[in-house]
């Protein structure tokens, strides 16, 4: 293991001891020996060329990550409603899961939902649950995501797909704290933090009547704006050794960049972001046979682009 990774792995460790010690009501004793021990583990700005730097299971030292990060941290401690922002692949999911794995309900479930996946008549059960014989096919009881994740948090991904009757009724469980499986007359008392995602623009969907602006106001207390992955200068290469190390123990396969595709890969504006960067590595990696990767190795796009 190199010196960069193992000074990743300690700022993970100490993010990890932050985090208990704001469970345990000690962090503000603690802080200030804690943040000089963070700020000493290692500068971000000029990692060594074998370092992946990595916070909070992200993967990134560009200026947007940093300032992303700063975010995150300062809102650790708190139950606050966060509204992610992001292009389609920038990690929106990643940044939920930050703020749940290091936050105060990291012991507890975690479960996110795409709303653009799941059919309009079936969201409901979905996150509400049903009872038996409420639809066909309802053959049991089933909680839903709210009651399953009790104490814990559930992410709804893509929220600007929610249809508006679903809307209303997730604005009255964020307002009571309380659920009504499909087919039941009764309510179910629930302690559930919601984080929200979108690529889409929810002001302006206010405005046209496509999303509910009580809603809106009432998931976007904080919002949090993941970078697209052509302003993180820097971290194509990071994500690169990221992920071509995941690809060698995955697949089997030698995952080696020359620097001649490295600089195709940098010169990319990559519209689906990291989804897209390491779906081409992958694709590099199974047609480079096990030697170095090079241009000729890339989608026609990229390597056209030297």
């Amino acid at each position: 293991m190199s010196k960069g990774d193992l000074t990743a792995k300690f700022r993970e460790q100490l993010e990890a001891l932050i985090a208990s010690a704001r469970d345990a009501g000690v962090l503000e004793e603690l802080q200030p020996v804690l943040r000089e021990m963070l700020e000493q583990s290692g500068p971000d700005d000029e990692p060594d060329e074998t370092s992946i730097p990595q916070r909070f299971g992200m993967v990134g030292a560009s200026p947007p990550m940093k300032r992303m990060f700063e975010l995150i941290e300062r809102i650790l401690p708190s139950d606050v409603a966060v509204l992610i922002q992001g292009e389609t692949g920038s990690g929106k999911e990643l940044v939920a899961r930050a703020l749940h794995d290091y936050g105060p309900r990291k012991s507890k479930p975690f479960l996110a939902e795409n709303c653009a996946a799941v059919p309009a008549d079936l969201l409901e059960s979905e996150l509400f649950g049903h009872k038996r014989g409420s639809f066909t096919g309802a053959v049991a009881d089933r909680p839903g995501h709210f009651v399953a994740a009790d104490g814990g948090t559930v992410f709804l991904d893509e929220i600007g797909d929610m249809p508006l009757p679903m809307q209303a009724k997730l604005l009255r469980v964020l307002q009571e704290g309380e659920v009504r499986p499909v087919g039941s007359n009764k309510t179910v008392k629930v302690d559930v933090r919601s984080l929200a995602a979108t690529n889409k623009d929810l002001r302006a969907m206010c405005a046209t009547g496509e999303f509910r602006e009580d809603l809106y106001f009432r998931l976007n207390v904080i919002t949090i704006q993941v970078p697209p992955l052509r302003e993180r200068k820097g971290d194509v290469r990071h994500l690169v050794r990221f992920f071509g190390t995941r690809i060698e123990e995955e697949m089997g396969l030698r995952a080696r960049f020359g620097p001649a595709a490295l600089e195709c890969l940098e010169g990319w504006s990559w519209p689906g972001n990291v989804r897209e960067l390491e779906n081409e590595l992958r694709r590099a990696a199974a047609l480079s046979g096990g030697k170095e990767i090079g241009p000729e190795d890339l989608s026609p796009a990229l390597s056209a682009g030297r």
